[in-house]
């Protein structure tokens, strides 16, 4: 199993490496002060997540928020060599056990199903397979691409 932890601000290089790798899903992150500004305050709220690889590499990140009951979120990425090796299963395993008070809610908004980003990155099947239902379309993202929430309810 991958080893999580809470992100300090010595990973937010990382986090700009992972977001650089999505950036043609997502739109620009790695440039945008409102991304580095969120990803700090995760970290000082202690709500940023982070999978690293035995040689100290970023395999993935994950922010965290929301308002009991419902919780949100906010940005899960694995990095491209790591995906489908349970690293992204991990960061949400942790999230919710450390998070997350049944009953509850989690929310996330990923692509929508005509999104040319939906079925290459994997996100959809990923979240269906960890019991996420496909709910209501949502605003496009910044890149202009469809957008979906998807939920998981806890009981």
């Amino acid at each position: 199993m991958t080893p999580v932890r809470l992100a300090r601000d010595s990973d937010l290089p990382g986090f700009l490496a992972l977001a650089a790798e999505v950036e043609h899903w997502f739109g620009p992150m790695v440039d945008d002060p409102g991304f580095t500004e969120a990803v700090e305050r995760s970290i000082g709220r202690g709500t940023a997540l982070v999978a690293r690889a035995a040689s100290g590499d970023l395999l993935g990140a994950l922010l965290f928020g929301g308002n009991p009951p419902v919780h949100k979120v906010h940005w899960l990425v694995v990095t491209e060599r790591a995906r489908g090796g349970g690293v992204g299963r991990a960061l949400l395993a942790d999230a919710i056990a450390r998070f997350v008070r049944p009953p509850a809610t989690i929310e996330v908004v990923t692509f929508g199903p005509d999104h040319p980003g939906a079925a290459p990155s994997g996100a959809r099947a990923f979240y269906e397979t960890l019991a996420f239902t496909p709910s209501e379309p949502t605003d496009p993202g910044p890149e202009g691409g469809s957008r979906q929430v998807y939920r998981r309810v806890l009981t």
